[in-house]
């Protein structure tokens, strides 16, 4: 198959943050796009705001009739969150289209120029997202497919300059280990920061999830590089030379690590020398891992250390990834997406770091009701990190319920010194009653939603 075929692109769930990026290359480089999504958000309005054609209904007769009309042309692009009952996909599977992954496509798009491709169960998303900026930052042709909303640039997708030879733009790509994604992408460097066990719903479990990184590792080009989180064990899966790399050990890391007006401020060590004094403004011990490895693969094509500092000390990170929705004298909120317990661990340890003379209450609501079910200890021992949580309930995404897997899992082991459930539609009069000056909330699912009312409810006097 070869994109040249296609005149027209349709895109089933199309508001996803992955699907949304391949959507803008395609406008952007001039197909008309249309696409369906169960529900309307900011980042839909949006793509309907750049041209897109966009429709909340599962409703044939919605879907474009110059699309409809021409099946050869016209490409379905599907994300395996959407039904295989779903009309639309019956449709188009009944209609002679051509029907493809998300993850497919992006590997035919990667594959025409040198891909960096970011994979691990955690910190994949503000890993790829510091690799693209320091590129674009310094000047190196690149584009980027991410899974999140960067703020220093407002989108999840880069657009590379025009260039004679593919090959020589640099593709930095989040990969995703998600129904096995990532072994579309054959990279020429790669990161994995992380194997944990996840995804149990699809994997089975963690030596499924091993294997899968384990085929990923394999594919990468022939003279490429793999750089891999310190003791993970996939360095004798791969014909890539092994760089390791983590936050205090390995041929890259972090020294004189130390807080600096609630920033984080080190210097990164690599096998030709030292980058002194790299400023975070987004913190956290992790984020801090998370640039050693970005540093480290912009070091390894040609990127000067003084660039890598400025890049990194501009970086702006990511929305929803340890994100300060409000921050004064009285009181403080952060957002953050983790919805592993390695991810909330790390994200409550390094808050707690930046604010030590504050009781720091946490909001969570767990993701999924597999997830919630195989990791319900982990969460209620990481959760255990703040002084005060609050449990919402879960939030479904793609998963019907499941018989006694409910929040009070997690809840009933959480031993912070206050603890208590309730509803979003609770949580501001819940909020307004604690009147905390750090609050966190936590979750991969719609809890963003209600940052708005929360900021209100914590503008004290």
């Amino acid at each position: 198959m070869t994109l040249d075929q296609f005149k027209y692109i349709y895109f089933l769930g199309i508001g996803g943050i992955g699907m949304s990026a391949l959507a803008r290359w395609f406008q952007v480089n001039g197909y008309p796009v249309a696409g369906y999504d169960k529900t309307s958000t900011n980042l839909t309005d949006t793509l309907q705001a750049e041209g897109m054609t966009i429709h909340f209904a599962e409703d044939v007769d919605q879907i474009p009739v110059s699309f409809r009309e021409n099946p050869a042309a016209t490409l379905v692009i599907y994300t395996p969150a959407v039904p295989k009952t779903h009309p639309e996909y019956i449709y188009f599977t009944e209609h002679g289209f051509t029907l493809q992954k998300r993850s497919q496509v992006l590997g035919l798009l990667a594959g025409q120029m040198t891909t960096i491709a970011v994979a691990g169960t955690h910190g994949k998303t503000t890993t790829s997202s510091m690799v693209a900026h320091i590129l674009r930052n310094s000047g190196v042709n690149c584009a980027a497919f991410l899974g999140g909303i960067t703020n220093n640039y407002g989108t999840n997708f880069l657009l590379n300059e025009p260039a004679d030879d593919l090959r020589s733009v640099i593709c930095v790509v989040e990969a995703d280990e998600f129904d096995r994604s990532f072994l579309t992408l054959f990279p020429k460097y790669a990161i994995v920061t992380s194997t944990d066990a996840d995804h149990l719903d699809i994997y089975g479990a963690h030596e499924a999830v091993l294997e899968s990184f384990g085929l990923f590792v394999s594919q990468i080009e022939q003279g490429g590089v793999l750089f891999m989180k310190k003791d993970l064990t996939l360095a004798d899966q791969t014909a890539a030379t092994v760089k390791q790399y983590s936050l205090k050990a390995g041929d890259y890391y972090s020294q004189n690590l130390r807080i600096e007006q609630a920033a984080f401020v080190f210097d990164l060590v690599h096998p030709q020398g030292i980058i002194s004094d790299i400023q975070l403004v987004v913190p956290g011990f992790h984020n801090v891992e998370n640039a050693v490895a970005a540093g480290a693969v912009a070091l390894e094509i040609g990127v000067s250390p003084e660039a890598i500092r400025a890049a990194l000390t501009s970086y702006r990170g990511v929305r929803r990834r340890f994100e300060y929705i409000l921050k004064t004298d009285r009181a403080v909120l952060i957002d953050d997406y983790a919805h592993h317990p390695a991810e909330v661990e790390a994200f409550l340890s390094s808050v707690k770091a930046l604010y030590p003379d504050r009781e720091l209450t946490a909001v969570f609501q767990p993701h999924l009701f597999s997830r919630t079910r195989d990791f319900a200890a982990g969460f209620a021992k990481s959760l255990s990190i703040a002084d005060n949580v609050v449990l919402l309930d879960i939030y479904p995404a793609r998963e019907l319920p499941m018989e006694g897997v409910t929040s009070e899992l997690i809840f009933r082991d959480i031993k912070s010194k206050s603890k208590q459930q309730c509803t979003k539609a609770e949580l501001a009069s819940v909020v307004q009653k604690m009147r905390p000056d750090l609050l966190v909330t936590i979750g991969a699912g719609d809890i963003d939603q209600l940052l708005p009312t929360l900021k209100n409810t914590m503008m004290y006097q």
